[in-house]
């Protein structure tokens, strides 16, 4: 059984579902790999956390130390982290590292890695499509991580253009492992599309409670708010101040485009309401609930109309064998046993 050395950096949710992900896997009778992950967490509470979801007690504090020597790099940091990690790390990561990043854009990373990655360290943009019983729950925090976290979604793969075959294959497999189904994605189409699911949706929830704050019968209407005020604006509970900047700024055009349709419906929807026209909201309330039951049913499913049935991805088994150890990781473990051999 080959051993491959991760880390994790960062421990919020969705690098603590990896780290538990992993554990899962390295329990399982049939597994043939055995993971060896180091995990990196900066702040203290979240360190604690992580141990009490059952990640150990040996979290290094050090991100960057933590990176050093190993196969895979998983970055997970806060936004507001990346860049600077990218400029950290960069001398730490060893020949054939590949560097799984999932900050929410893609495009300002590429250009990072230009900047401060080695030309032999292999980045992969990764970003998870989650399992949809998770869909509605709205909690981004360590202590809501999970093992099932990606299993029944995506994982979209973009490699940067000098990212090699073998090491796109490891990033495929190693999606496949945690239990997503790797597909690939363009990084600007990435970008473009995020600014609608995750960069407007953020705006929104700043909006909203900005506005209400703002009001005059903020210091009583706050006294009253239940879960549709909680859901709406928690973007401010589970993100820093400085991640929300970055995002927003790090992809201002095509935000800008995505900002600029919402307020022509909301203008649209102001103008049915001033009109009091009960036909035209209960059409679009119609067409609305119609759109969003289909769009729920196939995603759900993960059966998308565009996805022809041929392209289904190949069983657990055959991705593992096929790349994770038939391609370049394999190829430098296999000079590990060989070196430990001649030695």
């Amino acid at each position: 059984m080959a051993t491959v050395t991760v880390a994790i950096l960062g421990m919020g949710r969705l690098g603590a579902s990896v780290a538990l992900a992993l554990k899962r896997y390295n329990e399982r009778k049939d597994a043939q790999h055995s993971f060896e992950v180091t995990l990196a967490e900066m702040q203290a509470g979240i360190r604690e956390d992580a141990t009490k979801i059952g990640l150990g007690k040996q979290i290094e504090r050090d991100l960057f130390s933590a990176a050093r020597g190993k196969d895979i790099v998983v970055l997970a940091l806060p936004y507001a982290e990346t860049q600077s990690a990218y400029k950290e790390i960069g001398p730490e990561l060893r020949p054939g590292t590949v560097l799984l990043d999932a900050a929410p854009l893609k495009l300002p990373s590429l250009e990072w890695a230009k900047k401060h990655l080695k030309p032999e360290t292999h980045l992969v943009g990764i970003t998870p499509i989650l399992n949809p019983k998770y869909l509605f729950d709205g909690l981004d925090d360590t202590q809501h991580a999970q093992a099932d976290l990606f299993d029944k979604g995506s994982m979209l793969l973009m490699p940067s253009a000098s990212c090699i075959k073998d090491a796109v294959e490891l990033a495929s497999d190693f999606s496949t492992l945690l239990g997503a189904t790797p597909h690939f994605f363009d990084p600007a189409e990435h970008d473009s599309l995020s600014a609608a699911t995750e960069g407007v949706p953020a705006l929104l929830s700043l909006a909203v409670f900005y506005a209400n704050m703002q009001s005059a019968g903020w210091s009583d209407s706050q006294r009253i708010t239940n879960p549709a005020f909680g859901r709406l604006t928690r973007h401010l509970h589970d993100t820093h101040p400085d991640d929300l900047r970055d995002l927003l700024l790090n992809n201002r055009e095509a935000t800008l485009r995505q900002l600029d349709n919402l307020l022509t419906t909301l203008t649209s929807f102001r103008t049915v309401l001033a009109q009091n026209d009960r036909s035209a909201l209960e059409a679009a309330l119609s067409e609305s609930s119609e759109a969003y039951s289909g769009w729920i049913n196939r995603r759900h499913n993960a059966k998308w109309d565009e996805e022809p049935e041929a392209e289904k991805t190949p069983g657990f088994g055959s991705m593992m064998m096929g790349g994770l150890m038939g391609g370049f990781l394999s190829k430098r473990l296999g000079g590990k046993n060989g070196d430990a051999k001649n030695s």
